[in-house]
């Protein structure tokens, strides 16, 4: 398992950048307004959200786009158990995550109650938000995975270094695990990422991205699933 772990160096005093992928975690900016921007705002959150809902992410991180979402849950009046499923390759050590949610008061309070149930993998019961992160390869994982999302965070690092995340069959394994009519959102504006989306199956639209990002994109599943 040590050997799957995701390896760190830190920037900035607390700015986790990925050994492994040389990449940040999130933006150098605000990431939390980022996830916000990309990953709810891009699937038409809190609006969607309805008893039920389920979102689905390729890459956990440090769990900052979930915290983000089970906030957005709690404060548009949501009861009923959100849940969420992530799938993560290198899982980062509980107390690299703290130190990096430290860079976002805003969601203390949801990471504190976190991070106190957390043992770094697996289902996760946190009351009004049902976690599960999957850990291994997602192109082994996903395909295997039996549960449906309304949303998904597409969150893997940068295309140019973590290519294997975004490849057309993980995009089809994404929309065959897509209910009809739900979505995709991801910071990446790449071309070869929105072909895959649109031969899985969804309409891509490309839009204004954070920051100094200048585009994102944002799908829908249009197209019947096969078979």
């Amino acid at each position: 398992m040590a050997d799957q772990q995701a390896r760190l160096s830190w920037r900035e005093g607390d700015l986790p950048v990925s050994d492994q992928f040389d990449d940040p975690y999130f933006s150098l900016h605000n990431g939390l307004l980022e996830t916000e921007h990309v990953f709810l705002a891009g699937n038409d959150l809190p609006a969607r959200f309805a008893p039920g809902f389920h979102i689905a992410e390729l890459g956990f991180g440090t769990g900052l786009n979930m915290l983000a979402a089970w906030r957005a849950w709690e404060e548009s009046g949501q009861t009923s158990p959100l849940r969420f499923t992530s799938f993560e390759a290198f899982p980062m050590v509980p107390a690299d995550m703290a130190r990096a949610l430290e860079a976002f008061p805003a969601i203390t309070p949801w990471a504190e109650r976190f991070l106190a149930q957390w043992r770094g993998g697996g289902r996760c019961d946190l009351g009004n938000l049902q976690l599960e992160v999957v850990i291994g390869d997602a192109r082994l994982s996903l395909p295997e995975w039996t549960g449906q999302a309304d949303a998904w965070f597409l969150d893997g690092f940068s295309p140019a270094k973590n290519p294997e995340l975004w490849q057309e069959d993980l995009m089809q394994a994404v929309a065959d695990h897509t209910r009809p009519g739900g979505t995709a959102a991801t910071y990446t504006a790449a071309g070869f990422v929105r072909r895959g989306l649109e031969e899985a199956g969804f309409t891509v639209t490309r839009t204004p991205g954070f920051g100094r990002k200048r585009h994102m994109t944002q799908a829908i599943l249009t197209r019947e699933l096969k078979g």
